[in-house]
C-alpha cells in the first residue's frame, strides 16, 4: 500500500548555480530615476541572492529599482516575482553591493540587471526514503510501524519504502512462522526493496539449502538486492535468481540491483551484506564477496545506465571497518546508503563529505533506524540537476507513539494466538535457582561471553545427553556464549522462556577433532577474556578448562581434562558435540571450519531449544551452579 503524497522541507547543505561576470556597456540607470550608475559586474552567489559592481558609490538608502532596472525570468521566459530586493552595501568598497530576495530553489531562468543577462540554475529534484531495519522476528510491530509511515508520508510525501535487513531470527513469531508472517506486513506496506542480513541465513542446512528463506523470497511482493551475494550454489534459489541491473525488476526475483522510476527521475538501488555472514550465520553454500568491489561495480554499472541518483541498501554496521562510513569514503557515485547491522539510530541522516584520504567529495547521505520496529526511518534528500546531493532533512519516527492501524491489527491476531499458545506451554519441570545470563555493563563482573555460568553447563549437559543417544563416544559438549540469549528464572519455564534462551534455532552437530585443534579452538575460545567474545565455549560436565588470562592470546589454555583424564596436545581423535553453527566454523572458529571441510562434522538434527526442554523434563528438578569448569587461574 502507497499513503497520501504531500509537500516536504529540506535543510540546504549547498547551492549549485551558473556564475558569471559581465560588462556593462550601457548608462546603467536604464529608468531615468536615480544617479547614474553604470553597472560594470554582475555575479549570481546563490538561490536567494545575487551582487553588482559600480562604476560609482552606491547611494545610502537609495531602493535599487532607482539605480537600475532587474526582472527575472524562468526557462519558458515567465516572469518570477522575487519579492522585495534587500540591498546590503559592501563597508569597504561602496560601489558593491549585495542584494538578497525571495529564493530561486528549484528554478531555471535568466537574471537581468539593467542590459545585462545571467543565467542560474537551481534545479532540484527531491527523493523523499522510508527506511526499516533489523526487526529480528517483531510482528507485533508492524500494525504501529505502519501507522508511523502513513505519518511519515503525510509529512515527506510519498517516496521509496526499503529494508536494510535481518527480518529473521529472535522471537517466537519467527520460531513458529519462519518470516511467513512478515513478508504479509511488508507486503502490505509496499516496500520497493529488500537486502537480506546476516540472520537471514540462521536456518541454512548442509543438505537441505535455505527452504524457508526461498519460501520468504517467494512471497515478496518487492524485488531482492544483494550485489554482493552469490546464489549460485544453492539450487532452492535458481528460479528467483537473476543477477544484473535491470529496470524491469520483479517481485521475490534476486538482482545486483534495481532501476525504479520516482517523480519521472531514475534511481538506481543495490545491495550489500557483511562478509562477516559467512561465521556469524549458516549460509552454506551462499557465498559473499567484498562488498567495497561489489559496491563498485554496482555503481558503475549503474551509471552505465545513465543513472545518476544511485542508493546503497546495507547490512553492515554504521561505523567500522565493514561499515557505511567507510563504503561512503571509498565508493564514489554513491548518493545515500540505508544501512542495518549495527541497530544504530542515526538522527538526523549523517552527511560524509570526505573521502577515505580526508578530502572533499560530493556528499554521500547515511540512515538507519534502530531495531525490532521500534522507529522508520524518514528522509528528503535533493538532488541538483547533475544529481549531487544538495541538501537532506530526517528523523526517526517512535512507531509506540501511534495508534496501530486496524487492518494491520486484524492481520496479527492468528499469529498473536499461535504463539501465545506455543508461550504459554509449559514445560514439566521446576527450576530451583535463578540461572542469571550476565553481561558486562550491567552491573555484573562476569558475562556468559567470559565466564562459566550456570546457565551455559545446563545447556551443555542438555547438548550432551542428546548427543549420546547418536553416539556413545561423544566426550563433551561446548557452546558458544554468544548463542545464550536470556536468562531462567526459578519456577515451572514454558517454552516460550526455553525458546528465548536459544531462539536461532540451530541444530546439534557432532565433530571429529584431535587434541591440537582441541587446543586451538579453546585457545579462541578464551582469547578476550576477561573480556567478552560471542565465541567464549561453555562445556559440560565432566569438562575443566584451565587457563590464565595473564598470558599472551594463543598461549592461555593449560589444560582440557575430561573426567579426570588430560587430553593430549596430539593428532588423536576425539569426538565433541555443538551446534551447527559453530561446528561451521560461527565466531572466527577457522579450525572448526578446516574439519567441516574435511569432512569431519555431521548434523545430527536435534533443535537446541528443544534439547534444553527435554533434558530439563528429564531432570524434572532442575539444580544448577557454576562448578568450576572453566578456571582462569589469573583471576583466582
Amino acid at each position: 500500500m502507497k499513503f497520501k503524497r504531500s509537500a516536504a522541507g529540506v535543510l540546504a547543505i549547498s547551492m549549485i548555480a551558473m556564475t558569471g561576470t559581465v560588462a556593462a556597456e550601457g548608462p546603467g540607470n536604464s529608468n531615468g530615476k536615480g544617479p547614474h550608475r553604470a553597472v560594470e559586474n554582475v555575479d549570481v552567489i546563490d538561490a536567494e541572492s545575487f551582487s553588482i559592481s559600480f562604476d560609482k558609490t552606491y547611494p545610502a538608502g537609495l531602493p535599487l529599482e532607482r539605480i537600475v532596472d532587474v526582472s527575472v525570468v524562468d526557462e519558458d521566459g515567465e516572469a518570477i516575482d522575487v519579492g522585495d530586493l534587500d540591498v546590503e552595501v559592501n563597508k569597504s568598497d561602496r560601489s558593491e553591493v549585495t542584494v538578497t530576495h525571495d529564493s530561486l530553489r528549484g528554478e531555471t531562468g535568466t537574471l537581468t540587471v539593467g542590459a545585462e543577462e545571467l543565467d542560474f540554475d537551481y534545479y532540484e529534484f527531491e527523493l523523499s526514503i522510508f527506511h526499516t531495519n533489523d526487526n529480528h522476528g517483531r510482528t507485533d510491530a508492524f500494525p504501529h510501524l505502519v501507522t508511523a509511515y502513513e505519518a511519515a508520508q503525510e509529512e515527506y510525501g510519498e517516496g521509496l519504502l526499503l529494508d536494510a535487513g535481518d527480518v529473521f531470527s529472535g522471537t517466537l513469531y519467527f520460531n513458529e512462522f519462519r518470516g511467513q508472517d512478515s513478508v504479509q506486513f511488508m507486503n502490505y506496506m509496499g516496500y520497493d526493496a529488500f537486502v537480506p542480513g546476516n540472520h537471514e541465513f540462521d536456518l541454512g542446512d548442509p543438505d537441505d539449502g535455505h527452504p524457508e528463506l526461498v519460501e520468504f523470497f517467494e512471497a515478496a511482493e518487492f524485488p531482492i538486492v544483494a550485489a554482493n551475494m552469490d546464489f549460485s550454489g544453492d539450487p532452492g534459489f535458481d528460479h528467483l535468481v537473476q543477477g544484473g541491473i535491470t529496470r524491469d525488476a520483479e517481485d521475490s526475483n534476486i538482482y545486483d540491483g534495481i532501476i525504479v522510476e520516482q517523480d519521472g527521475e531514475e534511481i538506481g538501488i543495490f545491495g550489500l551484506n557483511t562478509e562477516d555472514t559467512e561465521t556469524i550465520s549458516s549460509p552454506e553454500n551462499v557465498l559473499f564477496t567484498d562488498y567495497l568491489e561489489a559496491a563498485e561495480e554496482a555503481v558503475a554499472n549503474l551509471q552505465e545506465e545513465g543513472v545518476d541518483k544511485i542508493v546503497a541498501l546495507t547490512h553492515l554496521n554504521f561505523s567500522g571497518t565493514i561499515s557505511d562510513q567507510t563504503l561512503a569514503a571509498n565508493v564514489e557515485g554513491i548518493d545515500v546508503i540505508i544501512g542495518g547491522h549495527s541497530h544504530d539510530r542515526v538522527e538526523p541522516p549523517l552527511l560524509v563529505e570526505e573521502n577515505a584520504d580526508g578530502e572533499p567529495m560530493e556528499p554521500t547521505v547515511i540512515g538507519q533506524a534502530g531495531e525490532y520496529g521500534e522507529h522508520l526511518g524518514a528522509m528528503n534528500v535533493v538532488f541538483d540537476r547533475d544529481g549531487v546531493v544538495t541538501g537532506v532533512d530526517g528523523e526517526l519516527y517512535a512507531s509506540e507513539e501511534f495508534e496501530a492501524d486496524p487492518t494491520a491489527a486484524e492481520m496479527l491476531e492468528p499469529f498473536t494466538a499461535a504463539v501465545e499458545e506455543l508461550q504459554n506451554t509449559p514445560v514439566n519441570a521446576t527450576i530451583v535457582n535463578d540461572l542469571p545470563n550476565p553481561r558486562l555493563g550491567t552491573g555484573s563482573d562476569v558475562s556468559v561471553r567470559a565466564n562459566e555460568t550456570a546457565l551455559g553447563n545446563l545447556i551443555t549437559d542438555g547438548q550432551l545427553d542428546a548427543a549420546l543417544t547418536a553416539d556413545d563416544d561423544v566426550i563433551m559438549a561446548v557452546q558458544n556464549g554468544g548463542g545464550i540469549r536470556e536468562a531462567l528464572a526459578a519456577g515451572t519455564p514454558s517454552i516460550g522462556d526455553v525458546i528465548t534462551v536459544q531462539p536461532f534455532g540451530n541444530r546439534l552437530a557432532l565433530m571429529d577433532i584431535t587434541g591440537d585443534e582441541l587446543y586451538e579452538a579453546f585457545e579462541l575460545s578464551v582469547s578476550e577474556a576477561p573480556n567478552e567474545n560471542g565465541g567464549f565455549l561453555h562445556v559440560s560436565d565432566g569438562t575443566e578448562i584451565v587457563y590464565s588470562s595473564d598470558n599472551e592470546a594463543g598461549e592461555r589454555v593449560e589444560s582440557i581434562t575430561v573426567d579426570g583424564e588430560e587430553i593430549a596436545r596430539d593428532d588423536t581423535m576425539h569426538t565433541i558435540a555443538t551446534n551447527n553453527f559453530t561446528a561451521g566454523g560461527g565466531d572466527g572458529y577457522d579450525v572448526f571450519a578446516d574439519i567441516n571441510d574435511d569432512g569431519r562434522v555431521t548434523i545430527v538434527g536435534f533443535t537446541d531449544w528443544e534439547m534444553l526442554r527435554d533434558y530439563m523434563e528429564d531432570l524434572g528438578e532442575v539444580d544448577y551452579d557454576v562448578e568450576g569448569r572453566i578456571v582462569d587461574t589469573a583471576a583466582e
